[in-house]
């Protein structure tokens, strides 16, 4: 048996799971296509419902893989999709959300986010934002890769304190959110979705990592995983298209880090003792 995921509560009020599911780099190859439905299908089974892609995955390819997995488990998910920049003026995300719910085969999506910050003023998107929420297209929507000032920015816009998520680069090796950006957050009830959040492997073979994962007959993803977990408000959204590992992902849940062994971590992936500019990947 295993813990139950725990809940990151929106600020709209919906509890979702705090482990979700993303599908960065699906889409693309078609000799794999069965393998990535199956992983999606598998992330639902295991409690790991919130579905995370965007127009831009593989120029749409993830969110037909996505709408393929769904097809007939559409209620099970909480699915997120996101527009990008230059298409997020008012009339052209309202275009490029009906055109992603066509790729993924339904009616609405749960959440919608900005994918990163372009030419188009904050006003016109989230009037789109809201305009597509009315029409019953979006349940919710947010942003992502904003810092701190957009953040501020946005909240001063007319109905952009409806913003429910913020999806930023954070792992072990890219903590500079922890500064400012994460707590104004937490501060403002606004969730943080954790993209990239074992830096796509590239943290995995860290001493210390390594050493602190076998004390606890864990693998190093585990528990760059269970840090995520740990912080309040906080869902990162791994993407894999292995069901061991997606499986192994699940378990992260499971690992219960002493305050002594967090300690270690936190010297070896030293927290931000200034600003840093949001990273983005």
């Amino acid at each position: 048996m295993h813990d139950a995921i725990p809940t990151v509560t929106l600020p709209g009020g919906e509890d979702v799971p705090s482990l979700g599911f993303g599908t960065w780099m699906m889409g693309v190859d078609k000799s794999v296509a069965k393998v990535e439905i199956d992983t999606i299908r598998l992330a639902l089974d295991l409690g790991m419902t919130v579905i995370d892609t965007a127009e831009m995955y593989g120029d749409g390819g993830a969110e037909r893989i996505v709408g393929t997995a769904l097809k007939d488990r559409r209620e099970d998910a909480f699915l997120v999709s996101k527009v990008l920049p230059w298409n997020a003026s008012y009339s052209g995300t309202i275009k490029a959300c009906h055109a992603s719910l066509d790729r993924l085969g339904t009616d609405h999506l749960d959440l919608y986010l900005l994918h990163w910050r372009g030419e188009y003023p904050l006003d016109d998107t989230v009037a789109a934002m809201e305009e597509l929420k009315a029409a019953g297209r979006i349940r919710a929507w947010g942003v992502s890769n904003f810092d701190i000032g957009d953040m501020e920015e946005l909240l001063e816009v007319a109905d952009g304190k409806n913003c429910s998520v913020n999806q930023v680069l954070y792992n072990l090796s890219r903590r500079g959110i922890e500064f400012d950006l994460l707590p104004w957050c937490q501060e403002h009830g606004i969730p943080v979705m954790a993209y990239s959040p074992i830096e796509q492997g590239r943290i995995l073979d860290n001493p210390e990592l390594i050493h602190i994962a076998k004390a606890y007959q864990a693998t190093p993803a585990q528990v760059a995983l269970a840090f995520l977990l740990e912080r309040e408000g906080v869902i990162p959204i791994p993407k894999t298209s292995s069901p061991r590992r997606l499986q192994e992902n699940r378990e992260a849940v499971d690992l219960d880090i002493s305050e002594d062994d967090w300690a270690r971590l936190d010297a070896a992936f030293p927290p931000p003792a200034r600003k840093v500019p949001l990273e983005m990947l």
